[in-house]
């Protein structure tokens, strides 16, 4: 791991509770009732928000709650290239949802949009918060979502072309936020928690797509990501879902894909989420690089319900069986608000976080 910068043990994956007043902010400016800078100034305060909630409860690093997005894969909506179309998606969250009656696809060659980049909500957070700050943004991998079989390769020869390119559009992100001072990087991939589900595999296993070659070389290219930037942590998230209402997409054990991601995934923080049984047992982490810290998502964020302290602690103590303990962290399993609020009020939410913080700071202290 990244030695020249200090060692996060209580985490925070992304997104917090978006407040009604932001929502209703976002539809008014959607129907054109609020102008850019209204809904800007509404956004403002509630990041102030969020920062506050995190530093007073003692998160080790912290970010803007993703407040100023309207859903957490915020790439493409960055860029050029895409159409809504019907039809079968090639790389489906899960089998179940592959026939969408529309989804954004890819068509022509992307291009940014020229007014509002990736990443330009960082500085606000920067200049307001005290704690340690990260930004978080879809890993390229996950824009395999928008590429279809049938209806891509008008703009790309193969799926690879196009995430290429997707990547290299994210290492200028990447290399302008590091710039500004940003320290911490999160690429989020829910694109490899699909593939830990037998009925997904099964799914790509029948269309010809070699899973194992898929997940080396999205592995690989993710982590390019990051290739010449220095003074950085490097994370990834490995998602298995968070959709309307605490819903789910994938389950099945790490193991189904450990050997291909973690051997070539090269990142200082995996983030991993174990809050449910259908993740599996602890033995793929034992995968992961030496080195690498593996943050463990244990408290989940689909419903209110707050974990027992004792419980987290011994499952924690289960996880050194396959991973040294100060290789070990915690967090939430996801974000509060990836695709929508999680159903929970922002009492219970603040208890989640106040619980990471808690446990993290007794077991690392």
């Amino acid at each position: 791991m990244q030695t020249s910068q200090p060692t996060t043990r209580a985490e925070v994956v992304g997104s917090l509770l978006q407040p009604a007043v932001v929502l209703d902010a976002r539809a008014e400016a959607a129907f054109g009732r609020l102008d850019e800078a209204e809904l800007a100034a509404i956004e403002d305060e509630a990041v102030l928000a969020a920062i506050a909630l995190q530093e007073s409860v003692g998160l080790d690093v912290i970010t803007d709650g993703e407040m100023r997005r309207p859903t957490w894969a915020d790439v493409s909506r960055h860029l050029e290239g895409f159409e809504i179309l019907p039809g079968e998606r090639s790389y489906p969250a899960n089998a179940r949802l592959a026939n969408p009656s529309e989804a954004s696809t890819v068509v022509r060659k992307i291009t940014p949009k020229s007014e509002h980049p990736v990443g330009e909500e960082f500085p606000f957070l920067a200049a307001h918060a005290t704690a340690r700050t990260k930004y978080t943004m879809a890993a390229p991998s996950y824009s395999r979502r928008y590429w279809s079989d049938q209806r891509s390769t008008s703009a790309y020869e193969r799926v690879e072309d196009f995430l290429q390119d997707v990547r290299n559009y994210q290492r200028e992100v990447a290399s302008r936020l590091v710039a500004e001072g940003c320290d911490y990087l999160q690429l989020d991939a829910p694109n490899y928690g699909s593939l830990t589900d037998p009925e997904t595999r099964a799914f790509h296993e029948a269309r010809g797509h070699d899973i194992d070659a898929q997940v080396a070389f999205d592995a690989a290219l993710d982590s390019s990501v990051f290739t010449g930037l220095e003074g950085v942590t490097r994370a990834l998230h490995v998602c298995r879902g968070n959709m309307r209402g605490g819903a789910w997409h994938s389950s099945g054990g790490y193991g189904a894909l450990a050997d291909q991601l973690f051997s070539n995934l090269d990142v200082d923080v995996v983030l991993l989420e174990y809050d449910t049984d259908r993740a599996g047992d602890f033995a793929p982490i034992g995968a992961v690089r030496e080195g690498t810290l593996v943050v463990l998502g244990l408290l989940t964020t689909k419903d209110g319900t707050l974990e027992d302290e004792a419980v987290v602690e011994a499952r924690i103590s289960e996880a050194t069986h396959f991973r040294p303990m100060g290789e070990l962290a915690l967090s939430t399993q996801c974000g509060f608000a990836s695709a929508a609020n999680a159903p929970m009020s922002e009492a219970e939410q603040r208890a989640k976080l106040e619980l990471v913080a808690r446990v993290a700071h007794s077991l690392w202290s």
